[in-house]
């Protein structure tokens, strides 16, 4: 069966940007068709006669499922199944899988490196160089924003998964302790506190738990007051986490000591967003890159193909529906 399933890549390029090895996956089906991007009403037209449908962020609905019966299999490279109607596609028995833990590495040192930057000021220092302002120095350096060493420093985890558990052992690396905090809507355990008792003692606070009814927006005006003045907050999860007002507000009155976020409540920001205003001081923005490592989406490819060949084989992996 593997020599002869057609199988649709919707949106290619949102994994590869020619610099990966497709072979593994190439070898899973008789034929492997990519389209650049796909609109939603070009789904089912694209899906005809697959076997298979690959796909990232396009949605495929139930709709599209029900007008492609030779579809068996959906594979996603990503974790999030958001865009997959699960339910439609256990009724019309098709298998999903995903992609899970392929970006790890590369996730944790873009969280830490965000980190770095907030506590060297690194942003505020090149913008100085490239001004003239050290040119222009009366002593042989520039120092007008403060650096903060993280040796000694407490890091609070939201989130200590296979990601979060990576940034803990990073963070130690450079000398922090770490405290690990309760997430809305798990069960409580001993060695997770309570967010009323966790903000008030870090330092610097990283998000690594996913977004959902109990966690959208957990992270408000409330919470924020709550961290010590001077306090960094890094977000690699997901946008929704935080209310974004709120940050920017909290970033603008002073109280918090930077902000740095690779993700947004929505993607991209087309119509504008309240943490991309000109005016808010210490924040960094990245466009939801910290996944995108060659290294991790070729980790993708080979999950994407593991998922093929245990689905053809009947020993599939990493099934979400």
């Amino acid at each position: 069966m593997t020599n002869t399933a057609r199988a649709v890549f919707l949106d290619h390029p949102s994994l590869d940007l020619g610099d990966l090895d497709l072979g593994p996956l190439r070898e899973c089906f008789g034929e492997l068709q990519l389209f650049a991007g796909t609109r939603q009403d070009e789904v089912t037209e694209r899906l005809k006669g697959a076997t298979v449908a690959i796909t990232n962020k396009v949605v495929i609905d139930a709709a599209a499922m029900a007008a492609n019966p030779e579809l068996q299999l959906i594979l996603i490279s990503a974790t999030g199944t958001n865009n997959v109607d699960l339910v439609a596609a256990r009724r019309h028995g098709i298998t999903v899988s995903n992609c899970q833990g392929y970006g790890t590495p590369s996730v944790a040192q873009h969280t830490i490196m965000l980190l770095l930057n907030l506590a060297t000021r690194l942003a505020d220092y090149q913008k100085a160089v490239g001004e003239g302002r050290w040119q222009q120095a009366s002593q042989f350096c520039l120092l007008d924003y403060p650096i903060v060493e993280l040796q000694g420093k407490t890091l609070g985890l939201l989130g200590h998964g296979e990601l979060g558990g990576a940034v803990a052992r990073l963070a130690e690396a450079f000398g922090m302790s770490v405290l690990l905090g309760q997430i809305p809507g798990r069960p409580a355990r001993p060695d997770r506190l309570p967010l009323d008792q966790l903000l008030p003692r870090v330092d610097a606070l990283t998000l690594h738990c996913p977004l959902n009814e109990h966690t959208r927006h957990f992270i408000g005006t409330r919470e924020l007051a709550l961290l010590k003045p001077g306090t960094f907050v890094v977000n690699t999860a997901r946008g929704g986490l935080i209310d974004e007002q709120a940050l920017a507000d909290a970033l603008r009155s002073g109280h918090l000591g930077g902000a740095a976020t690779d993700v947004l409540s929505v993607e991209p920001p087309t119509e504008g967003n309240p943490l991309l205003a000109g005016d808010i001081p210490r924040l960094i923005v990245t466009p939801h890159n910290a996944w995108g490592s060659r290294e991790a989406r070729q980790r993708i490819v080979g999950q994407l193909s593991e998922n093929a060949q245990g689905f053809f084989s009947g020993t599939a992996r990493r099934i979400v529906s």
